[in-house]
């Protein structure tokens, strides 16, 4: 069967025999394989970066069977797409890793592999600096809390074709496989990775894969032309548009909330006569609150709906005052 997405005017995906097929779209098998998901299998999405300094150097270590490490797709900054393994074969990207009782996320898991630099580090001239040598310009840089770390650092900016691409993506997998998480590999390995960073709208795009939302071309309107200007203290430049990222969304008032019932049930409406829907929350877990409506909170983790107002306590943003 074939499962097709219109991307606006210009995108069409599709995925035939576990293969995605569209504009810039081609085929690069990697060795680096388990065989086939079990039945029922996969049923999560895990984002990563590369943190290398391009497209084809990534796919070549994704490829090489020494290197031990795969992903399924791995999208070029100009939104060109390379697939490594059918969908239906296991790839080796998330390591060791856990999430909901469950570890090793290799085996439940579709990775997606965004060209990007990762972390950076301001040097004395005004540019930002990457692991391997690479030099960045204000312009390509964001400036934001990573959801693991206490304070604001700097990080390679994807593009608009990346992000708009990757929902694109995400959201013809989740319907063709039975796909009901969406997490970055930041969370699953919280102790060694910090991908995908949080330059990339990780929470708002799954709110919107998930929780059904708005389509892509929806978001792409909602994005208009992607911000391209870091954040300095109170001031923004002029020229940004608003950005579509988490940190950004915060610091105009999102609260953070920590779920104080030992459990919480999700449910799809603000009240109990909506039908429950996802997986629970358990006590200490932190979400993102969305909006509140008569008593419940719309909230937002690796999916997004409504649990009762009274069993969340709020949270200090950690974002440091500017």
């Amino acid at each position: 069967m074939t499962f097709q997405h219109h991307h606006g005017s210009s995108q069409h995906l599709a995925i035939a025999d576990h293969l995605l097929k569209g504009e810039d779209v081609s085929f690069i098998p990697s060795p680096n394989t388990s065989g086939a998901f079990p039945s029922g299998l996969p049923d999560t999405i895990v984002i990563h970066f590369t943190a290398g300094s391009s497209l084809s150097s990534s796919v070549n270590v994704m490829t090489n069977a020494d290197n031990k490490v795969s992903a399924h797709m791995a999208i070029g900054r100009s939104g060109e797409m390379v697939q490594m393994l059918p969908f239906n074969k296991i790839a080796w990207h998330a390591g060791k890793s856990f999430w909901k009782g469950r570890t090793g996320l290799n085996k439940y898991a579709i990775g997606i592999e965004l060209d990007n630099a990762g972390q950076l580090t301001a040097n004395d001239e005004g540019e930002y600096m990457s692991w391997f040598g690479g030099v960045y310009k204000s312009k390509n840089v964001f400036k934001g809390v990573h959801r693991n770390q206490p304070s604001p650092s700097y990080w390679h900016r994807y593009t608009e074709a990346q992000i708009m691409r990757t929902f694109a993506l995400c959201q013809l997998l989740c319907q063709h496989y039975n796909i009901h998480t969406i997490v970055g590999h930041e969370e699953i390995a919280p102790e060694r990775k910090v991908d995908p960073g949080p330059a990339f709208p990780l929470d708002k795009l799954r709110m919107r894969l998930l929780g059904n939302t708005t389509s892509a071309s929806d978001l792409a309107m909602e994005m208009g032309s992607e911000s391209t200007a870091m954040t300095h203290g109170n001031q923004r430049s002029d020229t940004a548009a608003e950005d579509i990222s988490l940190q950004e969304e915060q610091e105009q008032g999102a609260v953070q909330a920590v779920v104080s019932a030992n459990k919480l049930n999700v449910r799809s409406g603000p009240g109990t006569h909506f039908a429950k829907q996802g997986a629970a929350l358990y006590a200490g877990e932190k979400v993102t609150v969305l909006s509140v409506r008569d008593g419940w909170a719309n909230v937002a983790r690796t999916s997004t709906g409504w649990v009762s107002e009274s069993y969340l306590a709020m949270v200090e943003d950690a974002k440091e005052s500017k």
